[in-house]
């Protein structure tokens, strides 16, 4: 699983050579953690989340296949910020 989530994440990305992928086996199920450079997290995304609901499709689907369960989940990139709640706290712009 790890392998066809990794493929699909390099090929979607400008800078491939930033796709972490790790597997974590659990008693129910497998959790596939995908990380990506902050650059390129919208093109994992998507618009609307459309390009992860379908890499998450597309692994559910093999996953389905040898009868085991899978997730996958973007794994927030170290640096990248959060937007801040409360840019300004109403002085000048």
């Amino acid at each position: 699983m790890k392998d066809l989530v990794e493929l699909v994440a390099r090929s979607l990305v400008d800078h491939p050579e930033g796709v972490e992928v790790r597997e974590v086996v659990g008693p129910h199920a497998t959790a596939v953690e995908l990380r990506v450079l902050p650059d390129d997290l919208g093109k994992v995304i998507g618009r609307g989340g459309r390009v992860i609901k379908a890499i998450r499709t597309l692994a559910r689907a093999a996953a389905t296949r040898g009868g085991k369960r899978v997730t996958v989940e973007i794994v927030r990139p170290e640096g990248a910020d959060r937007p801040s709640e409360s840019r300004d706290s109403g002085g000048e712009p």
